[in-house]
């Protein structure tokens, strides 16, 4: 294995996304790293930004020939300049994957994961082989296949992560958006085995059934019309002051912040010109709707909204703790960790217009993964 077929993404500052299919070396593994061949890589919500910007994939075209092999989309007028920090520039795609190490350093890290299915997050898992440190790998049991470790660590470590944060932050309970998701499946069986209450939000009746199905017990809908006492009632029953946002734009936030405000004051005496004395905080770590995040500031002066991010806060921990986390979703992985897949799709299938306009709609229950090992 000398080259590889990976995926690159372009947007240039003439208005255009270029989404190529290139070959370039395999380098070699220095003495802490591997080469993976990638069997399994799956398309996260997180995926979607690097891979197409803001690009209208309305006007797709496929150009598949011996010289080129590419997706290009116009983008969308007047978005240039919110992107300057990439432009003109091919960058590689896809967080996660996961296949079998067939080249390793010498270092003992490196060497011990020779011949394993691993999982690994990188940046770069749309290709056929990757290159990664050691310790950007999960080893995965004899039995787990690459298909069912391919979602190791965008998905599981950011479910944990948010209980535990939640634990260094002095919370209690949870409350949660876009809570049908893949990741938030997965949160509702960490928070139902630790006892940890949750709050989960959605948007459709179908969503509250899938939660329904998986045993979570409160679910709220924020399409009806009694959300917002429903949304004070839930906060109330589990004393939730901390939530995870994926919606980003909108009022959710802040009608989030004003339900969790008016429980913390409902016993309040006499003049509380502040509010609630007790932190409310909010983090958005998601973006599925990028309009204005709107606050209507009837909380009080105790509270905080503010973005979050996976790495970042495996940053702010000690390394066992994180090979605890990575353990436990090696152990867990066809259990609590679970995924389920729409769809395998190839390289090239990943370029078709008609397809990426179904896997980018990130339609609830729906998720796909990228087989390189498959032909193009």
């Amino acid at each position: 294995m000398t080259t590889s077929l990976q995926l690159f993404s372009k947007v240039t500052s003439e208005g255009q996304l270029n989404l190529s299919l290139l070959e370039n070396d395999v380098p070699q593994p220095k003495s802490h790293e591997v080469v993976v061949q990638i069997e399994a890589a799956p398309i996260n919500p997180s995926d979607m930004w690097p891979m197409f910007g803001p690009a209208d994939l309305r006007q797709a075209e496929l150009i598949y020939t011996e010289t080129e092999r590419a997706l290009k989309a116009p983008l969308f007028p007047g978005t240039t300049a919110g992107i300057s920090s990439r432009l003109d520039q091919s960058l590689p795609v896809g967080n996660e994957g996961a296949g079998k190490v067939v080249a390793a350093g010498d270092s003992d890290a490196a060497q011990a994961l020779l011949g394993k299915t691993v999982s690994l997050i990188s940046g770069a898992t749309y290709a056929q082989y990757c290159c990664v440190p050691a310790q950007s790998c999960i080893a995965h049991h004899e039995t787990t296949t690459a298909r069912q470790a391919a979602t190791s660590f965008v998905n599981p470590l950011t479910a944990l992560a948010m209980v535990e944060t939640m634990k260094l932050e002095g919370h209690s309970a949870l409350v949660h958006t876009a809570a049908a998701s893949n990741l938030g499946q997965m949160l509702n069986r960490i928070c139902l085995a630790a006892d940890v209450p949750l709050v989960n939000i959605v948007r459709k009746q179908e969503q509250v059934e899938i939660l329904k199905s998986i045993g979570a017990k409160t679910i709220l809908n924020s399409s009806d019309e009694n959300f917002q006492a429903d949304l004070y009632k839930a906060i109330e029953e589990t004393g939730a002051t901390l939530a995870f946002d994926a919606i980003g734009g909108g009022e959710l936030v802040s009608d989030i912040l004003t339900a969790m405000e008016r429980v913390g004051s409902k016993d309040a005496t006499g003049l509380n010109t502040y509010g609630s004395p007790e932190h409310k905080q909010v983090y958005v770590y998601g973006g599925l709707d990028f309009s204005p995040t709107v606050l209507n500031r009837a909380y009080g002066m105790s509270w905080g909204v503010g973005g979050w991010l996976l790495m970042h806060f495996l940053g702010r921990i000690e390394p066992s703790q994180v090979a605890a986390l990575q353990k436990r979703v090696a152990d867990e992985i066809n259990t609590t960790f679970a995924s389920k897949f729409t769809g395998e799709l190839s390289l090239k299938d990943a370029l078709d217009p008609a397809t990426v306009i179904n896997y980018n709609a990130k339609r609830t229950g729906e998720k796909y993964f990228i087989n390189p090992t498959l032909p193009v």
